[in-house]
């Protein structure tokens, strides 16, 4: 089964990671950054090994988000992120092909002890099953 696995975080996560405080984070400092990175790339790639990662992509800031939404004339509404109403947004996932949700909240699990500063948001990693609609490879 495919499950997609979800980070959450925000603009002001991403400024953080930019060097710049906040109230709601300390400044990461190159070595924490490093850390982070470190990290991932040991998950990456030990799901490549297993034959379980799919896809995986941290995603730019927020700040770099488009919303494209119809409008009452049939045309398009777009607006440009970030998005002061939206409190978190997806960071980045991992699309895992995985022998049970179990395994995958292992993984999950993992993830979310990715190392951060003292001090730094701590958000949930989500786990959302992909169906497998109609037979085909997603």
């Amino acid at each position: 089964m495919k499950y997609l696995v979800m980070m959450q975080g925000a603009q002001i996560d991403y400024d953080a990671m930019a060097g710049k405080a906040s109230a709601h984070s300390p400044a990461w400092s190159e070595k924490d950054l490093r850390s982070m990175f470190d990290f991932m790339g040991e998950i990456n790639n030990d799901l490549a090994e297993s034959g379980e990662l799919v896809d995986a992509n941290g995603l730019a800031e927020p700040a770099l988000t488009r919303h494209v939404s119809p409008g009452e004339d049939g045309r398009p509404v777009i607006t440009d992120g970030p998005y002061g109403e939206t409190k978190e947004l997806l960071a980045g996932y991992w699309v895992l092909d995985c022998e049970s949700l179990d395994r995958v909240t292992e993984i999950a699990a993992r993830v979310a002890l990715c190392p951060a500063p003292e001090g730094a948001p701590v958000y949930p990693v989500v786990i959302r099953p992909i169906p497998d609609i109609g037979g085909g490879d997603v």
